[in-house]
């Protein structure tokens, strides 16, 4: 798949070089630049780590190949923490550097929430490879209508009804109980759980809130145990997924957990250990189930990490693929490059990546399929009943 992308895209990025002359500050420089805003310290490191991992094995094919237009491609990795606050700082750099043509991040929905007023004021095109929160697609325009957000992974409301229908019909049962941290992730994917699961006739027996950075789950946990439910939905990430999932095992809650792609990294079973067995969660992309032109590009993740592929690495990979081909094709230029993420709208017009076709709707989001994989025996194996 790769090289059939690389090739046309390196042609006409030539071309584009020679008629526009990489004219302007953001191209002049030998390279082209693109920011890759994530949490690269504190608790959502790990996360951080696997979105500049995708990135890194897409920039190195690009550049071996022999760049955009003759330039390499340059990503800056800037740590906002997953904080709005940080995220905030960030953003104002990005903006304020026009090397930088365009984004592959945040990696948090809050900081990315927290950095969208600065690209939409400013103009410069984001592709967000893993915020999921539904308040993303009314905050990414412009006065004109201009989307300047876009993202290559679902929304939370489709994760959280996918997942409500899951527990529903195929694993048929009835009574679940919602545990969910208190922020826009968490919100988001609670409701959108609690509204799919009423209209399934779900009994929802409890809902629960927590904050980031808990540590002691006990007393909601015992709260939820009375209730008597045969599933557990966590809302939430890895790091307190972990602990609600030991803590669940201690006090007799020994129940099917239910996470999305927050859940969605090895160091949930490292810290959780073998609590963690039993856990479904939502996945955009399940190697072991992969196409065939996804081969390549596990097989260089692989050699490189020395670890498994996780999806929040192929969407990242197939994020700045996204935002390369678009620079290929229309020059170095934020605005032109936007024009041409809002024109992805098709999935003839799409980007073929290892996810599968990447394509945006008026909105700037990607609907696309969810696989399910579970915590089998201390390790992630793909679901044995899919809804596809």
């Amino acid at each position: 798949m790769f090289g059939k992308v690389t090739t046309r895209a390196m042609v006409f990025a030539a071309a584009w070089g020679l008629a526009l002359g990489f004219a302007g500050s953001a191209q002049a420089a030998d390279t082209i630049k693109i920011a890759v805003p994530a949490a690269f310290t504190g608790s959502a490191a790990g996360y951080g780590e696997n979105v500049k991992a995708g990135v890194s094995v897409k920039i190195d094919e690009i550049n071996a190949a022999g760049g955009v237009g003759g330039k390499k491609i340059e990503a800056v990795y800037l740590d906002d923490q997953c904080e709005p606050r940080e995220a905030a700082t960030v953003s104002s750099s990005i903006v304020n550097d026009d090397a930088i043509v365009g984004i592959v991040g945040h990696l948090c929905s809050s900081a990315h929430l927290a950095g969208l007023p600065a690209y939409v004021r400013e103009g410069i095109p984001a592709i967000t490879p893993t915020a999921t929160s539904v308040a993303i697609s009314s905050k990414n325009k412009d006065e004109k209508g201009k989307v300047w957000s876009f993202r290559n992974v679902y929304r939370d409301d489709f994760q959280g009804i996918f997942l409500a229908e899951y527990i529903d019909k195929v694993l048929g049962l009835k009574k679940v109980a919602v545990f969910y941290e208190n922020n826009d992730y968490g919100i988001g994917l609670k409701e959108a759980f609690a509204k799919e699961a009423k209209k399934l006739g779900l009994t929802v027996v409890g809902e629960e809130a927590y904050k980031k950075g808990d540590q002691d789950f006990t007393p909601q946990l015992t709260k939820i145990k009375g209730a008597a439910p045969q599933a557990l939905f966590v809302a939430g990430y890895y790091p307190e997924g972990a602990l609600i999932a030991d803590q669940s095992k201690k006090i007799g809650l020994v129940v099917p957990k239910f996470g999305a792609d927050g859940f969605d990294n090895a160091d949930y079973i490292k810290l959780g250990g073998a609590a963690t067995d039993d856990t479904y969660l939502t996945a955009p992309f399940l190697a072991e189930i992969a196409s065939p032109d996804a081969k390549k590009f596990i097989e260089s993740f692989k050699a490189k990490f020395k670890r498994e592929v996780d999806w929040m690495s192929a969407n990242s990979y197939d994020a700045a693929g996204i935002l390369i081909e678009a620079i290929a094709k229309a020059g170095p230029d934020r605005e032109k490059v936007r024009a041409y993420l809002a024109g992805m709208n098709t999935p003839e017009k799409g980007y073929k990546g290892v996810t599968g076709i990447n394509y945006f709707d008026a909105n700037g989001d990607c609907q696309k399929p969810a696989f399910v994989k579970m915590v089998k025996d201390g390790k992630f194996v793909p679901a044995p009943k899919q809804m596809n």
